[in-house]
């Protein structure tokens, strides 16, 4: 099969593209970014800015099945520019790649989507039928999903992956948090009450691959392990695995105050389950947090 995969020199592209070829898929990357070396590892690299039409577009023609990663990291100063580039390297990138799919083939279009999507829900359980939120991230989400599940007006299958807060070795979420816990500044955000979704990067990669060989699944799937936390326990968890204290709280008015209205995002709560996943008997390896802490940090 020829996939692409847009967004692909990033954290997750860059496991998903190599797990992919080594099934014995042909793979082309479009990012913006350039890669280490060109085409490196036999992985086909196109670079453009996915944000405006171009030549990158004959090859979503080309390909069997679509992989949509790109997206700027939302873990930066929201300033109105910045919010700008986080809806339009989301929104404008699919709405690209729709545009340029091949009606006259049945494609697959994995589009991601986050957890995100629910806003701030306290204790709610949430599957893939519960309804959106209705903050800055949720209103991208829903944009962003309306933009992809239009391919489907081409033949094509749609789903749309919200992921929850990737954790993995060299990269992701866990780059960010380490160095405070080895510095003895890590702990929880606010009172640390609220839900808090993560997957293991070797989940989520394996996850859309099973959904790429399996037709039955369509629509919204919630890319999350089957057992969220709140985010007091994922604090202790990451300290005691990193041999650290976690005792280091950040007041929730000093996180919005720093951060604004990233930092309100960071005190959502999301108890995500991944429902779709599970009902189509996908296995995770690491369902339990502290195993997937252990991997993701040697």
């Amino acid at each position: 099969m020829h996939i692409l995969i847009s967004g692909g020199a990033g954290f997750v592209g860059g496991k998903l593209s190599a797990s992919l070829k080594n099934q014995g898929h042909e793979i082309t990357v479009v990012d913006a970014a350039a890669p280490l070396e060109s085409d490196a590892g036999g992985v086909h690299f196109i670079q453009a800015d996915t944000t405006i039409p171009g030549a990158w577009q004959d090859a979503v023609s080309a390909a069997d099945a679509i992989i949509n990663l790109t997206g700027k990291n939302i873990f930066h100063l929201w300033t109105k520019k910045y919010k700008q580039m986080i809806y339009d390297t989301r929104i404008l990138t699919t709405r690209h790649i729709v545009s340029a799919m091949d009606r006259s083939r049945a494609v697959t279009l994995i589009s991601t989507s986050a957890a995100g999507y629910y806003g701030n829900r306290g204790d709610e359980v949430l599957d893939e039928t519960c309804g959106p939120g209705d903050d800055f991230l949720a209103r991208v989400c829903i944009d962003w999903e309306k933009e992809a599940l239009a391919a489907r007006g081409k033949g094509a299958r749609v789903v749309c992956t919200r992921f929850g807060v990737v954790l993995g070795r060299n990269g992701g979420a866990l780059a960010k948090m380490i160095p405070a816990y080895q510095l003895f500044a890590g702990g929880p955000l606010g009172d640390g009450g609220h839900w808090f979704p993560w997957i293991q990067a070797d989940d989520l990669v394996a996850a859309i691959s099973f959904v790429l060989s399996n037709d039955g699944i369509d629509g919204p799937i919630n890319c999350c392990a089957p057992n969220p936390v709140r985010n007091l326990e994922f604090a202790k968890t990451l300290g005691r695995t990193l041999n650290r204290p976690a005792f280091f709280r950040t007041p929730a008015f000093l996180l919005r105050l720093a951060a604004g209205e990233l930092g309100e995002l960071l005190l959502n709560s999301q108890r995500v389950l991944p429902s779709v996943l599970l009902a189509s008997g996908f296995k995770f390896q690491y369902p339990i947090l502290a195993d997937a802490l252990r991997v993701s940090v040697e």
